[in-house]
């Protein structure tokens, strides 16, 4: 196996997970993976690939280092491919490195099977690694320890029942200083909307709750939040491939939203939250379909201002250029409505080269920046192509409208001293939207 020459990161999690692994388990898991691997999928892909390299170019990984360990189908080769040689019989060398390279070095963006000829999910096989090691005990400390909070909180930040319900509370004070008989419904039965968070709001970004519910109450959107388990839609535990408690928290989720008899779930600015529902949630629970409409935090903006239920006043005057998350834009399809959403409220957007599904990856995603500090400036280094494309558009305001993009391009920007405001969309449609005269506070 080749060795990762640039980065030497000892993890805690990794390693404890290595001592603690006996011989037993790792042959008995082994040896079903490596059943696993001759068949459906697996099979089909790794006997079709040809080894031709084309994704490289694809991957910011390979185009930040020039490194081939670093292009998909390196990873591919180190660790899937390896297995099979050796039947299973690797040694916890090869398991240390084949969790750095799933964990650490793959964002499971999903832009190399773009440029694949035969289309193949490279992210999926990744991800397969990723459950490996989870079964084999042997995951970074930090993204475990998340998986830990969702199977006991049911989210992703130990954030307690009383803890959220008071933040929302919080939140609703702070909105009544602006809008007139402003407040954010809890457990409204009927409702159209159950809006849905993730943890780190209530934890670190308070402030969307209360800019998403001003928004909706502006427009006059007939919404609620449930109070009780389900209120946050992240899934870390779908990264780190455990997917048992990755059917608990979707179960959990749709649930609440039953239970509340709401017409549809919108998620906020999110993109793997939306992806653990329309890609891989549904699927673990063997639900053919979901059995409430979801859609994500972009599409009910599109709505709204399309509809004339939000009115635009002014616009942004700053260059403003556009990050496309994966699981959203390339995962989903929704970069039309991002780009008429830009339109409406910006006076000078620029795009990103390339753009739309074709934009990169921001480097935090598929759980890499769920890794911890200690893998921060690995990651940041492995994305210095995102750097050059938000510096070429020249703009002074990046717009990131999902979270683990929000907080990856965050670092790039520090790193590279790029002097860009990172912003979610709610944040600029706050500034450009008219608040009607009935519902401004008078002082």
């Amino acid at each position: 196996m080749a060795e990762a020459t640039q980065f030497n990161i000892v993890d805690p999690g990794i390693e404890e997970g290595l001592e603690k692994l006996t011989e037993e388990r790792k042959n008995e898991v082994l040896s079903k993976f490596v059943a696993t691997l001759k068949k459906g999928r697996f099979d089909v892909y790794v006997n079709t690939c040809i080894h031709c390299g084309l994704c490289s170019d694809a991957c910011h990984w390979y185009q930040s280092f020039k490194d081939p360990i670093y292009s998909p189908v390196g990873k591919v080769k180190q660790t899937i491919w390896e297995i099979l040689r050796r039947d299973g019989k690797v040694d916890k060398d090869f398991i240390r490195r084949a969790a750095e390279i799933a964990f650490t070095e793959c964002n499971l963006c999903k832009r190399c099977s773009m440029y694949c000829p035969f289309g193949i999910d490279i992210g999926y096989m990744m991800n397969m690694v990723r459950r490996l090691c989870h079964l084999l005990g042997v995951v970074p400390l930090y993204i475990q320890d998340t998986c830990n909070s969702h199977a006991v909180t049911m989210n992703q930040m130990w954030v307690k029942e009383d803890e959220w319900i008071d933040t929302v509370f919080w939140q609703e004070d702070e909105g009544q200083a602006e809008i007139k008989n402003f407040y954010i419904p809890f457990d409204k039965e009927g409702a159209d909307v159950m809006f849905s968070v993730i943890g780190p709001e209530p934890k670190f970004k308070p402030q969307l709750i209360q800019e998403v519910a001003t928004l909706m109450y502006i427009a006059g959107i007939d919404f609620t939040f449930p109070s009780f388990d389900g209120w946050d839609n992240s899934d870390m535990a779908m990264y780190v491939g455990d997917f048992e408690t990755c059917e608990r928290i979707k179960r959990a989720h749709f649930e609440a939203a039953m239970k509340l008899k709401v017409k549809r779930i919108v998620m906020c600015e999110c993109g793997h939250a939306f992806r653990s529902v329309y890609d891989v949630g549904n699927r673990c629970l063997g639900w053919k379909a979901h059995p409430i409409p979801v859609i994500h935090a972009i599409q009910l903006y599109y709505e709204l201002l399309k509809s004339g239920r939000l009115k635009v006043v002014k616009k942004i005057k700053e260059p403003v250029t556009l990050h496309d998350p994966c699981n959203v834009v390339r995962g989903r399809g929704l970069g039309k409505y991002a780009r008429y959403i830009m339109e409406q409220i910006c006076e000078n957007f620029i795009e990103m080269t390339p753009n739309n599904e074709h934009n990169f990856c921001c480097a935090a995603g598929g759980g890499v920046i769920n890794c911890g500090p200690i893998w921060r400036g690995k990651r940041v280094a492995g994305n210095s192509v995102k750097a050059d494309q938000i510096k070429r558009t020249g703009a002074k305001i990046v717009v990131t409208p999902c979270h683990n993009c929000h907080s990856g391009i965050a670092d790039i920007i520090e790193t590279y001293k790029l002097g860009v405001k990172n912003v979610f969309l709610v944040e600029l449609l706050l500034q450009v939207v008219e608040i009607p005269d009935e519902l401004k506070v008078e002082y």
